[in-house]
Formats: structure tokens, sequence, C-alpha cells
């Protein structure tokens, strides 16, 4: 079978090209640039738990060794603190990264997988569909015409595939504009970020009253200046003079020493594709999207999105059609996404001059700056990761189901399970190989070699149900999961997130949870109706 298209070589499709590889489905990767990242250090992004971990996953690298996991977040308004958070060592934490660092990541671990081909300096101009498969061409010094059997465009905000399958791209320009710049130097709080809404210093030329500070390796750091709306321009002269008056406000009310490494101007669009999907064309990242204001980062969702469309592929390219399936991707991304930007739209009013938040967050300035943190903290209606609750694959209420802390279609708890081979492993690192997954609870089970009890109690007639399912599935086990009674069995989609929970060994209800998780299509050789 043709191998997927991937238009556009960023972290999205960098990542929705390893995530098929990890599924052992071929892609071609039209990259229209030479094949190498410019390194801006002000061009950064932040990545929460769930994306870290897809990354890490893919590219085998501890992003903490590129990155700077944060310590702690500070909110500051005026010169008192109103919110102060300290991250332990073992707990989640956003990670600060330079966008050329994840790139690099991705192109070095595309480089060695045989099932990813990046072809460089190729500009696509064609698209034509079949009923079998896709054809696409390019221009330049490699220009040929490319056969696929789906394609995917991850190539950015004015992407080229969007166009030229005709989809509209409506919302809102410059919702935001920020001044930013990366410089070394040294600053309170080692790795610690910090959000400092109006400072006690004057706010000179185009700058309004708010400024986030977050670190990155050897001792740099990003620093990004709201503005106000408008097209005022930011000179040199005057960021050269807020970069000083900021580092003496937040020091000894001197400027400390300091490198400037990188400048930019980042503006926020808001931004949703009326469709995803369009036969056998999809979109992904910047090209269906553009979100960012309040904290929010774009690249978490467009990095969920390959996490996403990455089994769905995967399963009809081996298991042959799931139009169903294929379908759910916009049904699920697109309703994420926009009830993000929703939240944002309506918080923006009272966080940037009007009154309407108090509608939502009653109060105060402290109901404001706690919505900001949910923003940059992956928290909330703002950051947190989306739940598929409205999902088409979601199944009927289904005997014996119950709930525990994760919702269904919510991304599920990373909790220590044994694999089938005995080994102990984290279960985010048993994702992305397009195999639905069944854990069983079983206290206990963690102090006992596998031997002792992959043969006893219910464990036989799991293994039996599992075999059987409609789509490919491992059976793992855990001594705990967050409100899972003992003995309770979850079922996990490919990309992480839960769909339901089982007060025991059900086989027939675990059989229509799973097969309605699939699109309702049953793998070939695999008989309905398990007892």
């Amino acid at each position: 079978m043709d191998p997927v298209i991937i238009v556009g070589a960023g972290p999205v499709g960098l990542t929705l090209a390893l995530a098929l590889a990890r599924q052992e489905v071929p892609s071609v990767v039209l990259d229209e640039g030479p094949g190498k990242e410019e390194a801006r250090p002000a061009r950064t992004v932040v990545l929460r738990e769930d994306t870290a971990a897809l990354l890490e996953r893919l590219t085998g690298a501890a992003l903490d060794h590129h990155g700077v996991r944060w310590t702690g977040w500070r909110s500051l308004r005026r010169r008192q603190v109103v919110g102060e958070i300290a991250f332990a060592p073992d707990e989640p934490a956003p990670v600060h990264i330079a966008q050329h660092v994840i790139t690099g990541l991705l192109r070095s671990a595309a480089a060695g997988q045989p099932l990813v081909e990046i072809a460089t300096d190729s500009r696509l101009d064609a698209i034509e569909q079949e009923p079998s498969g896709v054809t696409a061409h390019t221009r330049g010094p490699k220009g040929t015409w490319w056969r696929g059997s789906y394609l995917v465009g991850c190539d950015g905000t004015r992407s080229t595939v969007r166009k030229l399958q005709d989809i509209r791209f409506p919302g809102r320009t410059a919702v935001e504009r920020h001044a930013v710049a990366a410089l070394r130097t040294e600053l309170p709080g080692e790795g610690q970020a910090l959000l400092h809404r109006v400072p006690p210093w004057r706010s000179s030329g185009p700058f309004a009253g708010e400024v986030t500070a977050r670190p990155l390796p050897d001792g740099a750091w990003r620093l990004d200046w709201l503005l106000p709306p408008g097209k005022d321009l930011v000179t040199p002269e005057l960021l050269v003079a807020r970069i000083r008056e900021t580092l003496a406000g937040w020091t000894d009310g001197s400027t400390p020493p300091y490198e400037l490494l990188d400048t930019g101007v980042h503006t926020v669009h808001h931004r949703l594709a009326r469709r995803w999907r369009d036969g056998r064309v999809f979109l992904a990242g910047d090209a269906a999207h553009l979100l960012g204001a309040l904290g929010t980062q774009g690249l978490d969702e467009g990095l969920r999105d390959a996490d996403n469309l990455s089994w769905k592929l995967a399963a009809a390219w081996h298991h042959g059609p799931h139009e169903a399936l294929l379908d759910s991707y916009q049904a699920e991304r697109r309703a994420v996404v926009a009830a993000r930007l929703r939240a944002a739209d309506q918080a923006l009013p009272g966080l940037r001059g009007g009154g309407a938040l108090r509608q939502i967050v009653p109060g105060t300035a402290r109901g404001h700056d706690a919505l900001l943190t949910d923003g940059h903290l992956g928290r909330g209606a703002l950051g947190a990761p989306g739940a598929y609750t409205e999902s088409p694959l979601t199944p009927g209420r289904l005997q014996g189901e119950i709930p525990v802390d994760t919702g269904p279609g919510a991304p599920v708890t990373d909790v220590r399970v044994t694999a089938e081979d005995g080994s102990f492993v984290r279960l985010r690192d048993r994702l992305g190989r397009g195999s639905l997954l069944v854990v069983l609870i079983a206290p206990g089970t963690g102090v006992w070699d596998r031997k002792h009890w992959v043969s006893a109690g219910v464990m036989p007639r799991l293994a039996a149900a599992v075999t059987a399912l409609p789509h490919p599935a491992e059976l793992l086990v855990a001594e705990a999961y967050p409100g899972a009674p003992a003995h309770s069995v979850l079922l996990v989609r490919p990309d992480g997130h839960l769909v339901t929970t089982f007060n025991g060994v059900r086989p027939a209800d675990l059989y229509s949870a799973a097969e309605a998780t699939v699109g309702g299509v049953v793998r070939e050789g695999v008989e309905a109706g398990v007892g």
C-alpha cells in the first residue's frame, strides 16, 4: 500500500511521521525548505505533561536535557506575590524548550527511521484524489508526482493544502501581540517561571502592563511583554529600554549584566478551519487551527492532532477503510480546539480591559491571575488537555461500567504497569503502538513474579477476551489506578484516552466497547459475539 504523504516538516508533520512509523506505516514528508531549521532562541514552546511524553517516546530523547522543566511558578501584581506554585521533583511540570531544538530532535529520529522519507526542496502545488488514493505534485529542483494512500497538511498558517482543498479558515486576527526577547542573565528564582501584571515601574512606549519570564537552558530566559491593541512599532531602542527597566525592577534597582540573544514580535491569531477532513486529505496543527492567547500553547494542540490522527490512519492503512474512525478525527479534535478558543475569547474582555469576565470568574484581579496561571500551566478550560466526551466513538451505556477518577474520553493517569513480558513500565510507554490497552487492576501483583499470577484468578478469562477483540490489544496489569477498585478493567485508546472501566472481567461488554472505539469495524478473521 502507498505511504501517507505529509506536507510540512515542522514539529507536527515530523511527529506524525514518527508516530505512523511506530505503527509500521510508511510516510513521505514533503519539506519545502532545505532540511535545516534556523536557530531562533526567542521562538520557544511550552510543552505539557502529555505532549512532552509523546515527543520523548518518539525521539528517545529526555527533553529535560534540551529544555528546562519548571521548578515553580509565581504570579505577581505590582510588587506583591499573589500566587506561587512549587513543583516536586516527581511532579509533572511544563517543559520550556526552543522550537528549533524540538525540530532537530525529530529530524534526527526521522533520519534513523527507514519508514520515514523526507523530501527536501519539495513545494506542493497540486493535489488529486481518487477512491484508491491521493496524488500530490511538487515543484522545485525535485519536482515530481507523489502517490499516497492519504495526505495530511501540516504546512502551517498559510497552508497550501488547506487552500488547494478550498477550506475556509475564519477567525480573529491579532488577538494579542507580544514583544519577545531571549537573553542570558541572572534572575531570582532559578528554574521558576513568572507572570508579572501591572509592574510598579513605568510603562514606556507601546508596552502594556504585563510581562512573562520563562527559563531556558544555560542561564537564558525568554521575556514576553504584552502590547496594547494596535500596530505601534516596537523599535530596537524601545525594546532595549524595556529590557533594562524590567531587569532592574526584578533585582535591586540596577540593571544586571545581560546578553541579548534574539528578539521578535509574536502576534496571536485565533482561527479554526471549517473542515479538517476532505476525503483522503486531512489538516493538522496550524493548518487546522491557530490559538495562543492568555498563555495557551498552539504546538501542544498540534501534537495532540498528530497523536489522535496517527492511530486512526494506521488502522485504516493496515485493516482497510475505517470511515467512521477517520471521521472521528475532525469530530474529536475540532471540538476540543473550538472549546479552548471559546474559553479564551470569553476571558479576553475581562483580562484585557473589559468587565465581561466577572460573570465567569467573580471578583477581581486575583481571579484573573488564577485564570492566566491555568493557561500557562496547562490547567482548566484554557490549558488542560481536552476530553473526547462527545466523541462518535463513545460506546453506548454498557452493563458493569463504573466511574474512576479519569472521566471517559479524558487522558489516563500515567501509572506503573506490568507488560506481557513481565517488565515494569509506565502506562504511557505502551501508547502509540496502534493497539488498544486493557488494564487489569490487581493489587499485590507488583511483588510477585509474573509466572505466579498470569494463570491465576481472572487472568486466563481476561486474556482470552483480549485476544478475541475486534482490534489488536495489549493486556497490562497495574497494582492501582486512581479511583479504580481491585479487579476492575480499564479500556484505553492507543492515544491514551480512557474509553471505559468495568467492575470485573466482562468479555461481551469489553468487546462492544472496543468495537465502538474503532468505529464499529470488525477485524478480519475475528468474529463478533464474545461470550
